[in-house]
């Protein structure tokens, strides 16, 4: 793997002639690099030791892969598009157990879809997410370039999760094991999203919007690293704060903010069992 790397940084620091002199040895680079992000064996980011970290080479593989690739037509039966050619769709069989409800669904090469995965249509995955055994994807969802979605997670219909491929130290949006996310959610710029935790219907997370937690009494901003974190086994909401310049108050003006309102206990957990019935092969 490490000669993979540094073929990856290297071909990413070439001037455009240099690029086009090598452009067979590194179409062979590419090759190797998509197989093995298609098939989940590498991954845009992964937790290590408890502690979520970026792939930056594997961004950059991404990247190398538009660059490469050429504009044309790559129209499949009754799906009709133009798109650079080192991005095809992904090929998936009945061997790889992942149930596609027809209506319009399509996945990218690159992207790694685990067994026991359910996806209504019409969905969308783009090149370097990773979806775990046991998610279910409703209708209408998208999950954006390198995001990271966990095992037995269910992403409600019209959710988008978006992605970040630029800059390419920069954490994905990453969704961990058993979340449930309500319908019409939006989760954008790096946000984490704790094991166990439920977003209800309509909550957008970005990591510029602070999350005041009503039982601890305190707000979550982004880290350090410019991640917002919400908490394992947390219940958001949507919410609002009062604006309090003077003009607001005599307007009555609030501003949208996501509220944890718990945790989950084992009434919530109870409803949540409910969804595994529907990612029954």
């Amino acid at each position: 793997m490490k000669d993979l790397i540094d073929k990856i940084n290297r071909i990413m620091t070439l001037n455009e002639d240099a690029f086009n002199e090598e452009m067979n040895d590194i179409r062979a680079v590419f090759e190797e690099f998509i197989n093995l992000l298609d098939a989940g064996k590498i991954r845009a980011a992964e937790k290590n030791d408890g502690v979520w970290r970026v792939n930056e080479w594997v961004k950059k593989g991404i990247l190398m892969g538009f660059r490469l690739g050429k504009f044309t037509e790559m129209s499949e039966g009754a799906f009709t598009f133009f798109d650079k050619n080192t991005y095809p769709l992904k090929k998936l069989t009945v061997e790889n157990r992942v149930r596609i409800v027809p209506g319009g669904t399509t996945f990218r090469k690159g992207s790694f879809i685990a067994s026991g995965v359910v996806v209504m249509p019409p969905s969308y995955i783009n090149v370097g997410a990773y979806i775990d055994s046991g998610t279910m994807l409703d209708s209408h969802t998208l999950i954006g370039s390198c995001a990271q979605v966990g095992k037995n997670c269910h992403i409600s219909a019209g959710t988008q999760i978006g992605g970040v491929l630029e800059p390419v130290q920069a954490l994905p949006v990453i969704i961990e094991d058993n979340v449930l996310v309500g319908g019409l959610c939006g989760i954008f710029e790096g946000v984490r999203i704790g094991q166990n935790a439920i977003l209800g219907s309509g909550t957008i997370i970005t990591s510029s919007t602070p999350v005041y937690d009503i039982v601890n009494e305190t707000v979550i901003k982004t880290d350090e690293n410019g991640i917002l974190i919400i908490p394992e086994n947390a219940v958001v909401v949507q919410g609002s704060r009062q604006i309090k310049t003077q003009y607001a108050k005599e307007s009555s003006l609030n501003i949208y903010t996501p509220v944890i309102v718990k945790y989950r206990d084992e009434k919530s957990d109870k409803k949540a069992s409910l969804e595994d019935i529907l990612r029954l092969i």
